[in-house]
C-alpha cells in the first residue's frame, strides 16, 4: 500500500459517510479490491443522472477525482454498459451510486484542484 493513498476500502467508507451526512444516499454498486481498487462514481440527483466522476492518478503524483463515462441525462442504460465495459477493464474497481441534492456542486467540489 502507498502511503499517500487511503486503502480503497476505507475511502468508500468515508464517501458513504459523507454522502450520509449531507442527507444524500450512496449504495455500492460493485465492490472492488478493498485495498488498491479504482474508485468510480455515479452521481445521480432524484434518479437522473449527472455524472461519472473517477478517482485517477495526476501528473503532480497526487490522486485527484475526473469526470468520464456517459453525460448529464445519460439513460440508465448507457450507464450500465459503462459500468459493464470498465468491469471487464478493471475487474478490482468499485462502482458507487450517489444520490444527491446538488450534484453540480459536488462535481465542482469533488473535482476541483487544491
Amino acid at each position: 500500500m502507498s502511503s499517500g493513498r487511503l486503502p480503497a476500502k476505507l475511502e468508500v467508507a468515508g464517501l458513504l459517510r459523507r454522502i450520509s451526512a449531507q442527507g444524500g444516499f450512496a449504495t455500492i454498486l460493485r465492490r472492488g479490491d478493498p485495498e488498491s481498487g479504482a474508485l468510480i462514481l455515479i452521481v445521480t440527483s432524484r434518479g437522473r443522472h449527472s455524472a461519472v466522476l473517477e478517482r485517477v492518478l495526476t501528473a503532480s503524483g497526487a490522486y485527484g477525482w475526473q469526470v468520464v463515462g456517459p453525460g448529464d441525462s445519460a439513460s440508465s442504460a448507457e450507464v450500465a454498459d459503462f459500468l459493464a465495459k470498465r468491469a471487464r477493464f478493471d475487474a478490482d474497481s468499485w462502482a458507487i451510486e450517489l444520490d444527491i441534492a446538488e450534484p453540480e456542486r459536488f462535481i465542482a467540489e469533488t473535482t476541483a484542484v487544491g
